[in-house]
């Protein structure tokens, strides 16, 4: 990090040194990390603000199933290493169950078993993409050296944004709904906001927030959480990322959606007004479709994606933004407003495998 001012923004930087001793005499902070990338230099560099072993119980999701047992005391899971998945007794493990990487990022490795023959193709998909992540990111943010099996949550997925005040207070800046093509799918392709689901789902939110934040003791801190609601309205944390919002700035959909800049809100201690910010709108949905490769596609394979057609398969399109696939494994994000009249466009997406996009080599 390079010391001066930028003049544009008006942003102080600051060396390694000095944010240390900066962070040391300010006592009292509220940290923001844009990227989970910088883990690593936090455990390294700031123990003495307790930050580090925090993030270690919510990354490391064998941990983090641990700290939860006392509000899910009969949750199963275990961990393995990934050198002894072929040593599991599948028959013997309850199904459906979960396995994934204990540390990870962006469902990446991430599968569901739902009977014992399906273990072995599961199996050879999860040697196989872990060979392709392999390096990709930290081993702070996604390390497949370790695994966790744990039982299948059932309800429907949801993804938060949130922090806890100096006070400890936590307070939702968005809820999004994440959908799935089928029974099986784990993936990431679409998550979308309402009016509908925030008023449905903020309170359920809010309260799952104060166990979490008891049992942990958070103040001033960021998280992006994921969760299912069942039928029966029982709430069942899946995981909790410590220290940012949804990934690849992908919480920008609170601006596309409310006008709410999370970052700011975070920083300078802001409250949504609910009542205010969803008046007017019934009917509008905010999407973000994430533009990821299926597994079976060889990126060496890939020789253009039309994102132009893309756009125009969308009523609103709000914001595209392009990525690197070789490099990152997806093609990019796109922000979309889409009236519950037009949800047909959310639905083929949702079940596209992206090919009428890609032209290969």
């Amino acid at each position: 990090m390079s010391a001066g001012m930028n003049a544009k923004k008006k942003l102080k930087l600051l060396e390694e040194a000095e944010f240390i001793k900066f962070m040391k005499e300010r006592g009292e902070y509220a940290l923001y990390s844009n990227s989970e990338n910088s883990i690593g230099w936090i455990s390294e560099n700031l123990g003495f603000t307790g930050l580090p072993e925090k993030i270690e119980s919510f990354k490391n999701k064998i941990k983090f199933r641990k700290l939860l047992e006392r509000i899910y005391p009969d949750f199963y899971f275990q961990g393995i290493e990934f050198e002894k998945l072929d040593e599991i007794r599948v028959n013997e493990i309850k199904k459906p169950f979960i396995i994934k990487p204990a540390v990870g990022f962006f469902s990446l490795g991430v599968y569901k078993v739902s009977n014992d023959k399906e273990w072995n193709s599961v199996l050879k998909r999860i040697k196989a993409e872990v060979r392709e992540i392999k390096g990709r990111y930290p081993l702070q943010v996604l390390d497949a050296g370790t695994f966790i099996i744990e039982e299948n949550i059932e309800g429907e997925e949801f993804a938060v944004d949130a922090y806890f005040n100096s006070a400890g207070k936590p307070v939702v800046l968005n809820i999004l709904k994440h959908i799935f093509s089928s029974e099986n799918d784990v993936s990431d392709r679409v998550y979308f906001t309402s009016k509908t689901v925030m008023e449905t789902y903020r309170e359920t939110v809010e309260d799952l927030l104060k166990e979490i934040g008891k049992l942990a003791e958070l103040r001033n801190f960021p998280l992006h959480m994921e969760l299912r609601i069942g039928a029966d309205r029982r709430v069942q944390l899946i995981e909790l990322n410590p220290m940012r919002f949804a990934g690849w700035c992908t919480t920008d959909i609170s601006h596309f959606a409310y006008g709410i800049n999370t970052y700011k809100y975070f920083l300078e201690q802001l409250e949504p007004d609910w009542n205010e910010v969803l008046a007017g709108m019934e009917g509008k949905n905010f999407c973000l479709v994430i533009l990821n490769k299926s597994a079976e596609i060889d990126s060496k394979s890939v020789k253009a994606f039309d994102y132009e057609k893309l756009l125009s398969d969308f009523e609103k399109p709000l914001e595209l933004r392009k990525a690197d696939h070789e490099k990152y494994g997806l093609f990019g994000y796109l922000f979309t407003e889409t009236k519950d009249s037009n949800w047909d466009e959310i639905e083929r997406i949702l079940k596209s495998d992206l090919k009428e996009y890609i032209t290969f080599a």
